[in-house]
């Protein structure tokens, strides 16, 4: 993860009316509004007090008494016009580290403020503007600060929801010694806080069921069918005579060479079931937390293994796009990749459709390789379009989160859920149709469920990974080419196939 400072610098804001504002008689009227504004409560009392003192005096002929009179209302009026005057330039620098960081982790933020008038500046009260779920409003005061001078202070901010928030801009309030005038001006540059999911670390198991351009060994794509590419293309310099196409080479006139053939780089596609109906709850405990969580794992894995990846959501969209063939899993690009594909989740939420027949459509596009799937509820007709996203031969794995397990029932033992019995029969079928299926149960880490994932059980299951559970023991299956022993309602254990779904590269 990214972890890197950014800095965000504002203009330097100037304190008090400078002259062009006080050319105009509107502008200048406006600003001595703005600085009778910003009395204090302390301030509008004293001019309150001046003013009844007066007038009391006038009444009742006390010429003292209009002395005190006079003294409490010019005090606050003589601050207002001292600190509309007064021409301090301040600069503000703020940085964060990181600016990218998981969800219940702590960003640390500096702020630097510079004096860059002639003038050392008075009592400063530094103020943040920060998202609420950030954690309070930072506040700070500053004493007096030397014509050149700089201060520098920090704060720290956590949220365990994801998304990007902004930071500022800026404030500084300007206040007189006696606390009867108060100024405000603020800075206009602000930065972003990218809040991403939780990612966890993997290990390296081989799922089910090995398809093409997967697995350890070197496995090549040929244009063709058959060792060489016949496809002939011109001699270049250092190609072996040996792959010397004589044929190509009489009909075009010049010397032709078979191609060589070509490696196949392991691709990974990793869906995203953000359907509203499909979870049940909210908050960073909830399902769909837990699946957002679960693909981001899954994505920064396959990256560090060397796999070409691409998130696709139900809705069809693709990171990267229409037409990319993927993120990189080159040690160069891995990082950068890992964090356009972070920012993208740190974003996304719930949407409005109920049918997964356009993520479907997006992965008849060709794009092969392993399919991890992080799916929600499934009706009869949604769980059908899920079977059916497998391609033939190729390795698919689904982690099912049924809203009966994640949603408490009021009749639940220790205010627990029940699985669904529906949710066992939509497993069954895409077991059948060659998913390798897991059950997640609230609580559950994505690595134990992964290497369930990967390896062959031939032992009872229990949904979400236990030795038993509300459906009592059941016997495993080996793979989707294997014999199936079912349960009572039909749920069976996620398990390997005879070749494996591996954490290699190609």
């Amino acid at each position: 993860m990214p972890s890197g400072g950014r800095t965000g610098t504002a203009d330097p804001a100037a304190y008090g009316a400078a002259s062009g504002e006080r050319g105009g008689e509107g502008r200048g009227d406006g600003g001595v509004r703005a600085a009778l504004s910003g009395l204090t409560t302390r301030g509008r009392a004293f001019l309150a007090a001046g003013v009844a003192a007066t007038a009391c005096a006038y009444v009742l002929g006390q010429p003292d008494l209009l002395r005190v009179g006079l003294l409490l209302m010019a005090l606050p009026l003589v601050c207002v016009a001292v600190l509309y005057r007064t021409r301090y330039q301040v600069a503000g620098t703020r940085r964060l580290s990181p600016a990218r960081v998981p969800a219940g982790a702590e960003a640390r933020v500096h702020l630097r403020v510079d004096n860059v008038s002639r003038l050392p500046t008075g009592l400063l009260m530094l103020q943040d503007r920060v998202p609420y779920v950030l954690g309070p409003r930072p506040r700070f005061v500053l004493d007096r600060v030397e014509s050149g001078g700089r201060r520098d202070v920090s704060y720290r901010v956590r949220s365990d929801l994801r998304g990007r928030y902004p930071l500022g801009p800026l404030q500084l309030r300007l206040t007189d010694p006696f606390g009867m005038c108060e100024l405000t001006r603020s800075f206009s540059a602000f930065d972003t806080l990218t809040v991403v999911p939780r990612t966890e670390p993997l290990p390296p198991v081989r799922p089910a069921g090995e398809s093409a351009g997967f697995g350890d060994g070197r496995q090549r794509s040929l244009a063709l069918a058959g060792e060489d590419d016949m496809i002939p293309r011109g001699y270049r310099y250092g190609d072996d005579l040996r792959r010397v196409h004589w044929r190509s080479t009489a009909r075009h006139g010049e010397l032709m060479v078979r191609r060589e053939e070509q490696p196949r780089r392991a691709r990974c596609t990793v869906l995203l079931d953000t359907r509203a109906g499909a979870y049940a709850g909210a908050g960073p405990d909830s399902a769909f937390e837990w699946a957002v969580s679960g693909a981001a794992s899954v994505l920064a894995h396959m990256l560090e293994r060397g796999f070409t990846v691409r998130l696709l959501t139900d809705t069809g969209a693709s990171v990267p796009g229409d037409g990319g063939d993927g993120f990189s899993g080159a040690a160069q690009e891995s990082a950068d990749s890992v964090g356009l594909l972070m920012d993208m989740l740190a974003v996304v939420g719930h949407s409005r459709d109920t049918d997964l027949s356009p993520a479907y459509d997006a992965l008849r596009g060709g794009f092969e390789g392993l399919l991890v799937a992080f799916l929600g509820d499934l009706d009869e007709e949604q769980a059908s379009v899920a079977a059916r996203m497998r391609a033939r031969g190729g390795t698919a794995v689904a982690f099912l989160l049924d809203s009966g397990e994640w949603t408490p029932g009021p009749g639940s033992p220790g205010g627990t859920a029940a699985p669904t019995r529906d949710a066992g029969w939509r497993a069954r079928q895409l077991r059948e149709a060659g998913w390798s299926v897991v059950r997640v149960a609230p609580g559950q880490a994505l690595p134990g469920l992964w290497r369930q994932a990967g390896e062959a059980h031939t032992g009872p299951y229990a949904p979400g990974g236990g030795a038993s559970g509300p459906y009592g023991p059941e016997g495993g299956v080996p793979g989707p080419h294997g014999p199936a022993g079912g349960g009572p309602d039909g749920e069976r254990a996620a398990t390997g196939g005879p070749t494996g779904l591996s954490g290699g590269r190609s």
